[in-house]
C-alpha cells in the first residue's frame, strides 16, 4: 500500500504552551488534526473555567487563516480544586481535568500532593460527564524513575478506578507493559493515549552512545520489552488505546543544558510517524481506528467527517525550527527520514 486515506484525526494530548509559541505550535497541529485536548500546565496553570476560555481565545487567534481546528480545553487539578470549579468548567464547555502528581513533569509544581481529599471532585467529574486525565507516575524520590508508572498503578490508579466507577479515566502517555495490561483489564470507561516516541523508541535511543536530550520526555522511555508491548496493543486494534502525541515544545537551549526539560516536539511529524509505525507492524488497517475513531468515541464526541491522505514518500524532518522570537526548537526525529507524508502538504 502506497497511499492511505483516513478520517481526519484528533490529538488527545497536546501542549501548545502560550504567547508567541502559539504562532508555531497551533499551525503545526492544525495542519492535520481537527481537534486537540490542550494541556493546562502553563505558568500560572489553567485552574478555572475563566482561564481556560481565555487561553482558548489565544489559541484560536493563532490558527492559520481558513482553519477549522478546534482546541478542547482542560483544567489543571490542584489540591484546592472544588466541586464548584467543576460545575463552572462544565458550563463553560471544558471537557476534562488533568491530574499531575506534584513535581511529576514540566510545570507540575502546583499539582496534586494528596488524593484523599479529591474524591468529591472525582465524583463531580463523573456526575457532569467530564473526564479525568492522569499523568500516572509517583514522585517519591526513592522509587526508581523507570518504575514510577507501575508504582502509580499499584498505589493510586486501581483505587481511583474502583472508587468512582462511573468516572471516565484516560491514562495518559502510557509507557509500560504494566500500564497496557492494566487498561486492557480495567472496567469500562478506562482508556489510554500513546505517543509516537514511546512506539518508536526505547531507552537505548536516549542513552546509548551518549545522552540525547531531545529524546528525553516524561514518563521516560523504557526498556524495549515495554516498547514492544505498546506496539502490540496498537496493532491489536483495541479501542481502549488512541492517539495522543504529548507534543511538548521547549527551546533548544532549555533542552541542551545541565538540567534539560522533558518533552518531545512532534507536531510536524507525528501523524506521519504513527503511520510509519503501523506500516512497520503490517497494521495500516488499524491506523484509522487509533487516530480518528476511538478517541472521539471515548470522549462522547462526534467523529470528524473530513479525510486526510498520506502517501509513501520519504522526507527528512528539519534539524531546527525557528520561532518568531528567533529561538530554536529541535523537533522530534530531527534530521531523520520519515517514510510517509501528508499528501498535498
Amino acid at each position: 500500500m502506497n497511499e492511505i486515506t483516513i478520517i481526519k484525526p484528533d490529538d488527545w494530548h497536546l501542549h501548545f504552551r502560550d504567547q508567541d509559541m502559539l504562532l508555531e505550535t497551533v499551525p503545526a497541529t492544525a495542519r492535520c488534526f481537527e481537534r486537540a485536548i490542550v494541556m493546562p500546565n502553563l505558568r500560572p496553570p489553567i485552574t478555572t473555567a475563566e482561564l481556560a476560555m481565555s487561553y482558548k481565545e489565544r489559541i484560536l487567534a493563532a490558527r492559520p487563516e481558513g482553519s477549522s481546528f478546534n482546541p478542547l480545553m482542560t483544567l489543571y487539578l490542584t489540591d484546592k480544586t472544588s466541586v464548584e470549579d467543576i460545575k463552572a468548567a462544565k458550563a463553560a464547555g471544558v471537557l476534562a481535568v488533568k491530574m499531575y502528581p506534584a513535581g511529576a513533569t514540566t510545570n507540575s509544581d502546583s499539582g496534586v500532593s494528596s488524593l484523599s481529599s479529591l474524591y468529591p471532585v472525582f465524583e463531580a467529574l463523573a456526575e457532569h460527564d467530564m473526564l479525568l486525565l492522569i499523568h500516572g507516575e509517583v514522585t517519591q524520590k526513592h522509587i526508581d524513575i523507570f518504575d514510577r508508572e507501575k508504582e502509580f498503578i499499584d498505589q493510586h490508579m486501581v483505587q481511583i478506578v474502583e472508587r468512582v466507577p462511573n468516572l471516565k479515566v484516560v491514562f495518559e502517555h502510557i509507557t509500560t507493559k504494566d500500564a497496557a495490561e492494566f487498561v486492557l483489564s480495567a472496567r469500562e470507561g478506562v482508556a489510554a493515549t500513546i505517543t509516537p516516541q514511546h512506539l518508536l523508541l526505547n531507552r537505548n535511543h536516549m542513552l546509548d552512545g551518549g545522552i540525547r536530550p531531545h529524546n528525553y520526555c516524561l514518563p521516560v522511555l523504557k526498556r524495549s520489552t515495554h516498547q514492544e508491548a505498546l506496539r502490540a496493543v496498537v496493532k491489536s486494534g483495541s479501542p481502549r488505546f488512541f492517539l495522543g502525541t504529548d507534543s511538548a515544545p521547549h527551546t533548544k537551549d532549555n533542552k541542551e543544558t545541565d538540567c534539560g526539560c522533558a518533552g518531545c516536539y512532534s507536531a510536524w511529524s507525528a501523524l506521519e510517524l504513527y503511520t510509519q509505525v503501523f506500516d512497520e507492524l503490517d497494521a495500516l488497517d488499524k491506523l484509522e481506528g487509533f487516530a480518528s475513531l476511538y478517541g472521539p468515541d471515548f470522549y462522547g464526541l462526534p467523529r470528524n467527517t473530513e479525510t486526510v491522505t498520506l502517501v509513501r514518500e520519504a522526507w527528512e524532518v528539519p534539524s531546527n525550527i525557528t520561532l518568531p522570537s528567533g529561538d530554536l526548537i529541535v523537533p522530534f526525529f530531527a534530521g531523520e527520514q520519515v517514510e510517509w507524508k501528508l499528501k498535498d502538504f
